[in-house]
């Protein structure tokens, strides 16, 4: 009876398993053909570089507003499932659109539906994939790696796909990327609603009091700051890289290749990171993303060749995953526990919507005039992030 309860037990966790990294592997495949490439695909439908930093910034600051509301709408129905099944049909029927559209204001649209809806998709299935983690006991992290290992194939992928068949079918590999979401999402199991239902400021809803209590904090801006404005140093990359590198004459094969090399650094930096996380003071892993970015960046200004560029991406390691490794563990040991939430909804509403879409805005204003040299602006960014760390690293020793 007990070999057959457990027997139970292990087949739940393996179909839960499967699903939950199936539903990763899938929405990590679109955000790795959406980040590289999706520029590309604009700009050869017609757009500037001005309106290209307009429509990728547009979502980033409507999701502020739109991933919260939705996340507290998931909570409250019970039914977290059957939210990412929205949100993914709804990202489906967006870019089933964007396929459509020929002018400015229709690829606005339908690219901001798509990507709030794909990105609405991510709190919520992180959600159900906790609660496997505690009903039937599935590894997270052994998860959530296929999400990295789809995102290096799809960059891969739609390196090749460019370089043999031009960037026109991009949108169709967007197509079906989000169909496998769809479905993906379909197949979820339903774990999550044996949980007793959230409060609503648990999905999301922060009141004046408890932002106050913790926004207020000289020493917590100062950190907001410094990793904002370092993870927002890479809006010329994230908008402009692939179409400069394409510029500069480099196949869809070698800007993928490039791409799953930033990827991978990053997710070997996870990987280790267990070993040394405790030994190192979080505050001194943003100043080293700062200074990665200031010779990242500085460098990308100057047009390097591709013998430079394979060693520039390996510091996206630091430049993305040192910062935000730096910035989880900064709030984990500074943060009272019953604050962490919202320490983490202010630090990514600060992150990726204003910083991140500020600095896509300035992207897209500078690329078109400046070309690769608006990689300058970004290692400002990163000069910046640099004194508020130091400064944030004297405040605490003062302390």
């Amino acid at each position: 009876m007990t070999l057959s309860f457990k027997r139970l037990a292990t087949s739940s966790q393996t179909a839960f398993s499967l699903r939950l990294s199936g539903f990763f592997a899938a929405q990590f495949f679109v955000y790795g053909v959406q980040l590289p490439f999706l520029s590309v695909w604009l700009y050869w439908r017609g757009l500037d570089p001005a309106e290209i930093g307009i429509v990728t910034a547009v979502p980033l600051f409507l999701r502020l507003a739109i991933g919260p509301a939705a996340a507290f709408l998931a909570d409250r129905s019970g039914d977290r499932r059957q939210a990412v099944l929205t949100a993914a049909l709804c990202a489906l029927l967006a870019v089933l659109g964007l396929s459509l559209a020929h002018s400015f204001f229709p690829i606005l649209i339908a690219t901001t539906v798509f990507i709030i809806a794909v990105v609405t998709c991510a709190p919520i299935g992180e959600a159900i994939a906790l609660a496997g983690v505690r009903q039937v006991g599935a590894d997270y992290g052994r998860m959530r790696l296929w999400g990295s290992l789809s995102f290096i194939v799809a960059t891969f992928a739609g390196g090749a796909f460019v370089g043999t068949f031009g960037p026109g079918p991009v949108v169709w590999l967007l197509v079906a990327g989000t169909a496998a979401l769809a479905l993906s999402a379909w197949v979820i199991p339903r774990l999550e609603e044996a949980e007793p239902r959230e409060k609503p400021s648990a999905a999301g809803q922060l009141t004046l009091a408890e932002v106050s209590r913790v926004a207020g904090s000289r020493t917590f801006c100062l950190f907001v700051f410094s990793a904002a404005v370092v993870q927002a140093s890479h809006a010329v990359f994230y908008v402009f890289g692939s179409l400069h590198w394409q510029a500069q004459g480099f196949s869809g094969t070698t800007i993928g290749i490039l791409w799953s090399v930033g990827v991978l650094a990053e997710v070997l930096l996870f990987a280790v990171s267990g070993r040394f996380i405790n030994k190192i003071e979080p505050v001194s892993l943003i100043v080293a993303g700062a200074v990665a970015a200031i010779i990242r960046w500085g460098i990308m200004a100057l047009d390097p060749s591709l013998v430079l560029l394979f060693p520039l991406q390996l510091l996206h390691a630091l430049t993305f995953g040192a910062t935000h490794l730096g910035a989880m563990h900064f709030i984990h040991r500074t943060v009272p526990q019953e604050q962490a939430g919202t320490a983490q909804a202010i630090f990514a509403t600060a992150t990726g919507g204003v910083a991140m879409g500020l600095a896509t805005l300035l992207a897209g204003k500078i690329y078109a005039p400046l070309g690769g040299t608006s990689y300058a602006a970004m290692a400002v960014l990163g000069l910046l992030g640099l004194f508020g760390a130091i400064a944030l690293r004297r405040q605490r020793v003062d302390q």
